[in-house]
């Protein structure tokens, strides 16, 4: 085939209510609260696991695991103002940040709701010293009236002038983010169908790429379509602007610039986009600029990337362990290693979480050891590049059964 053509099938992608309507839910409620009891109770059996008094949480993403409230997530997740603690056998409390303590009404796990004390210096200046003893002094007696004389906390990740604060009180510190990571990796039936609505929200985006995908257009504007649909249909934020075109997607990772896409340039991104619900779709697609056929070179590369995909998704199955995993998986051309993508798989729920698993190239001893299990969602990466060429850039989430894998996405790839 020569000449412009367009891809009908991106196009079903798109709203079919129109382009100048957001995608409205259909998930009903119950289905909703249903998730938010599932993954408290799953933050509940790791602190039961791991003999701790409670958790306490400073990542914006663990609170909206645990409690299922968004406020301000991303300036909150550079200024720690808000936090919860789920305790052992006791309550689960949200330490919200002053005037917005009414954001968490009527959400079901949440047994109380305090005020935050804040004690970062952009808030507290000369005076931190009194507001962390203050803080400190609340987060004790909490532990000591739950606790059963158990001092053990976890907590996922606290400034630096919070662990001597809390040691002075009698209180041993535990790794948090092993027990929210462990939790957070398997989803429930009702998670996943969150997870879905995310990944349709995230597909309509990604057409709306393809739709503007014309010579002239900006990587700027392109990655504007994602950022548009997801706002409007409820989602959160992009994690990253990894859209680039031509020259700029070699070498990977150059941020999206105002440079105009040519046509006949391939056009690569990972879209990295928390959605609706608070839910990650991480997919990667490359596609040309125009409408035009790929060239000789882009096809031979574009192959290859798919090939790497598929044959890694192959190998994915429940109880497989990651170093079986590693030793079976997809060997990447020595005249590609240098421009690769260091994984070969990761984790992902409300953000990108454990596992990583590296690719073979990149495995040492020091890889982190498990296996795959029913309910994990992973995602299948693909990077492909030589010198001078542009960068191939593929991903597909993926559900792991009770026999195998699902996709959970269907975005199409490339006729090759």
């Amino acid at each position: 085939m020569t000449g412009p053509f367009k891809d009908a099938r991106k196009t079903t992608y798109l709203n079919s209510e129109g382009s100048n309507r957001p995608l409205v839910s259909p998930i009903p409620g119950d289905v909703l609260n249903a998730a938010r009891g599932y993954r408290l109770g799953r933050l509940r059996d790791q602190i039961a696991r791991h003999d701790v008094a409670g958790l306490l949480l400073y990542d914006p993403v663990n609170i909206r695991y645990a409690f299922d409230v968004s406020n301000m997530q991303v300036w909150t997740a550079h200024n720690p103002m808000r936090y919860a603690l789920i305790l052992a056998g006791g309550p689960a409390i949200l330490f919200e940040f002053k005037g917005c303590e009414h954001l968490a009404q009527g959400l079901p796990g949440i047994d109380e709701v305090r005020t935050a004390i804040t004690y970062m210096f952009m808030s507290r200046g000369d005076q931190i010293r009194g507001f962390v003893e203050d803080w400190a002094d609340e987060i004790a007696d909490l532990v000591r009236s739950h606790g059963g004389g158990n001092m053990r906390l976890a907590a996922d990740k606290l400034d630096i002038n919070a662990p001597p604060a809390l040691a002075a009180r009698g209180i041993a510190l535990v790794d948090g983010a092993e027990l929210a990571e462990t939790a957070r990796a398997i989803k429930s039936p009702e998670e996943l169908r969150l997870m879905r609505w995310t990944i349709r929200v995230c597909e309509a985006g990604m057409a709306r790429i393809y739709e503007h995908s014309l010579p002239g257009v900006t990587e700027q504007e392109l990655w504007a379509h994602l950022h548009f649909e997801n706002a409007r249909s409820g989602g959160d934020w992009l994690e990253t602007k990894l859209l680039t075109a031509g020259p700029n997607t070699n070498p990977w990772y150059k941020e999206c610039s105002h440079r105009p896409v040519e046509a006949g340039e391939m056009i690569s991104f990972d879209t990295d986009m928390i959605g609706p619900y608070g839910y990650c779709a991480d997919l990667s697609r490359s596609w040309v600029c125009g409408y035009e056929p790929m060239n000789q070179t882009q096809r031979r590369l574009y192959r290859t990337a798919l090939d790497q995909i598929e044959h890694n998704l192959a190998l994915i199955a429940p109880g497989r362990d990651f170093a079986e995993f590693n030793e079976k998986s997809w060997r990447i051309p020595e005249k590609h290693i240098d421009y690769r993508y260091s994984l070969a798989l990761h984790g992902v729920g409300m953000a990108d979480e454990w596992p990583v698993v590296p690719l073979h190239v990149d495995w040492t001893n020091r890889a982190m050891a498990g296996r795959f299990e029913p309910g994990m969602v992973l995602c299948v990466e693909s990077l492909i590049a030589e010198k001078g060429t542009e960068s191939i850039k593929l991903e597909t989430q993926v559900l792991i059964t009770e026999t195998g894998a699902e996709r959970l996405d269907s975005f199409p790839w490339e006729d090759v």
